[in-house]
């Protein structure tokens, strides 16, 4: 008897969430003041546009010279657009889901040639700087993952700034860094490395 009504209290309480959870991620919910499209932050001139629902898609953001920026107003979108804008730097492969940005194959401080960037896995030997591609695995939620850009570094803390976090989520997140073993580690076990672009 005791088992038939723990089983009907987790589903009490599972149902819902999975519920809203996917509500959340396929519908078009306004929690906010925020119509799609509109900018919310900005990162050195390359702006950040609030996407609604993390599923939702408004067309492909193609540069004048034709290059693949990725769907409007993704998070690929957007760190696409800012590496392109501000770091001048096209990837010989401009399709993929968030999560195809890092390849398990490619050692610690390798090049990824798909992205044309220096790949490093966390945790890494290499610290993570300002302007790195961030690079997080699918989840139950968001099977394609999740790329941002590394806004900021502090001694135990980065700083992202990203596009198409939820409608509720921030553009700006902080996120625990520490060092171990001659490696850098960043908290959150989705993360699987960041990119670089290599200095000239």
């Amino acid at each position: 008897m005791k088992k038939k009504h723990l089983l009907y209290a987790i589903l009490i309480i599972v149902v819902p969430l999975g519920l809203f959870g996917f509500w959340m991620k396929t519908g078009q919910p306004n929690l906010n003041d925020h119509e799609i499209g509109d900018e919310i932050d900005r990162l050195n001139g390359v702006a950040v546009y609030y996407n609604g629902a993390v599923s939702h898609v408004d067309g492909r953001n193609l540069t004048a010279d034709g290059y693949n920026l990725g769907l409007k107003w993704q998070c690929v979108e957007f760190v696409k657009r800012y590496y392109y804008e501000h770091l001048n730097h096209k990837m010989p492969d401009s399709y993929g889901h968030a999560k195809s940005f890092y390849s398990a194959q490619i050692g610690d401080g390798q090049k990824n040639a798909q992205r044309n960037l220096i790949q490093y896995r966390n945790p890494s030997q290499w610290k993570p700087a300002v302007n790195d591609l961030l690079v997080y695995d699918g989840t139950l939620w968001n099977p394609y993952g999740h790329v941002a850009i590394v806004s900021a570094v502090f001694e135990d803390e980065i700083e992202i700034i990203q596009q198409n976090p939820g409608p509720t989520a921030l553009s700006r997140l902080r996120i625990g860094l520490s060092q171990m073993e001659n490696k850098y580690h960043l908290e959150g076990s989705t993360i699987l490395g960041w990119l670089r672009k290599k200095a000239p």
